[in-house]
C-alpha cells in the first residue's frame, strides 16, 4: 500500500489492477475499465480468449476477512439456490477472497443490465418473489460477523460524527435538537422486539441488473442483520397511494415464499430515517478518499446542511403517522 498521506486507493494503477488479477492464474488482455463504486473500488478487467472479470477491491479497514468471507458465503448459498445473485468467483482451493500487496479483493463473473421498472406490475412481482427467496434463507441462520443494522450504528454514532466534527456551526443547535427527536422516536419505533435476519441491505434499483425478463442482484457489500422491511423500503418512494402500490405489488410476489411481518411497516420510516443520517456520516467518515469531495462537492456546504434539515424535520413529521396499509 501507499504511504504518507496518499490515500490507498491511488495505488490501483492499471498495472497494479492486472498484476493482482493475473496473480490468481488469469491472463489479463491490459484492458481494464473503471466502475462506479464509491465505498470499494471495482474494474471491469480484460482476459485473453474469454469473458471480461470484474475485480472489486476492498475498502482497507472497513470489514474484517470474516465479514467479508461470511457475505461470501451467503451469496454463495444464494446463488446455489438458482438465486439470480452475482456470487464471487471460488478458485481450485475454494478461496473466494485474495490478496495482494496489502489489498484484499475477489473476483466476480460480468453481468450486463439495466435498473427494473418500478411502475411495472410484473417487475415488482419479480423483484418481491427474489426478495422473499433471499429471506427465506436468510432467515434459517444468523451472520456471526457482520453487524446488525440499529440505531446506536446507524443513528447514535453517526450524529456524533456529524455534531462533534462536521456540521456548520450555524446549523448546529437545530441539527442536535431534531435528531435528539428524531432517534427519540426511532428507539420508540424499533424497540418491540424487531426480528433480525440476513438480507441484501442495500436492496436498490442501482444494485439489480435487469436482463431479459430477469434481474441478476448485485453487490452485497452492506449485508447485516435487519428486519426484513429493510429490503423492501427502498424499492417505495412518491406519495402514500404510490406507496401503497409498489408495496402492495412486492408483497403479492414476496408472500409467495416467506411470510412478511405487516408489524414490519411502522418500521419504514425509522429505516429510512437512519439511512438519511448515516448518509451524511458516511460522506464525512471518507472525505480523505479523493474521490469524495471530486463526486460530492455539494457535501458540507451551507445549502447541504439547509436541506438537511429539512429533511430531517419532514422525516420527524413522517415518524407520527400511521404505517403503509395493505391486504395480504
Amino acid at each position: 500500500m501507499t504511504t504518507g498521506t496518499e490515500h490507498p486507493f491511488q495505488a490501483l494503477t492499471p498495472s497494479f489492477i492486472i498484476d493482482a488479477v493475473e496473480s490468481r492464474g488469469y491472463v489479463c488482455d491490459c484492458r481494464t475499465l473503471t466502475l462506479n463504486s464509491y465505498e470499494n473500488r471495482v474494474y471491469q478487467v480484460g482476459i485473453e480468449e474469454n469473458e471480461p472479470l470484474i475485480a472489486k477491491f476492498y475498502r482497507p479497514e472497513r470489514w474484517s476477512d470474516e465479514q467479508i468471507l461470511e457475505e461470501h458465503r451467503f451469496s454463495l448459498e444464494l446463488a446455489e439456490h438458482e438465486l439470480p445473485v452475482v456470487a464471487p468467483l471460488v478458485d481450485e482451493e475454494g478461496a473466494s477472497l485474495h490478496h495482494y500487496r496489502g489489498f484484499r479483493f475477489a473476483l466476480y463473473p460480468r453481468r450486463g443490465g439495466h435498473a427494473p421498472d418500478l411502475d411495472s406490475p410484473e417487475h415488482l412481482l419479480v423483484l418481491g418473489r427474489l426478495l422473499g427467496r433471499i429471506h427465506a434463507l436468510g432467515a434459517t441462520r444468523p451472520f456471526l460477523h457482520r453487524p446488525t443494522l440499529d440505531s446506536r450504528s446507524f443513528g447514535y454514532e453517526s450524529v456524533a460524527l456529524i455534531s462533534e466534527r462536521f456540521i456548520l456551526p450555524e446549523y448546529r443547535a437545530n441539527y442536535d435538537a431534531l435528531t435528539k427527536d428524531a432517534l427519540q422516536a426511532i428507539d420508540e419505533i424499533m424497540g418491540g422486539g424487531v426480528r433480525n435476519i440476513r438480507v441484501h441491505g442495500d436492496f436498490h434499483t442501482g444494485n439489480i441488473l435487469w436482463r431479459g425478463a430477469a434481474p441478476n442482484l448485485v453487490d452485497l457489500d452492506d449485508a447485516r442483520m435487519a428486519p426484513a422491511v429493510q429490503d423492501i423500503w427502498m424499492m417505495l418512494s412518491g406519495d402514500r397511494p404510490r406507496q401503497t402500490f409498489l408495496l402492495s405489488e412486492v408483497l403479492e410476489g414476496y408472500g409467495e415464499f416467506f411470510d412478511f411481518d405487516l408489524r414490519q411497516l411502522r418500521l419504514i420510516e425509522a429505516l429510512r430515517t437512519l439511512r438519511i443520517l448515516h448518509f451524511s456520516a458516511w460522506l464525512a467518515r471518507r472525505w480523505g478518499d479523493p474521490t469524495f469531495p471530486h463526486h460530492f462537492p455539494w457535501f458540507n456546504t451551507p445549502r447541504f446542511w439547509g436541506e438537511h434539515i429539512l429533511a430531517l424535520r419532514e422525516q420527524i413529521a413522517a415518524l407520527s403517522e400511521p404505517p403503509l396499509e395493505v391486504d395480504l
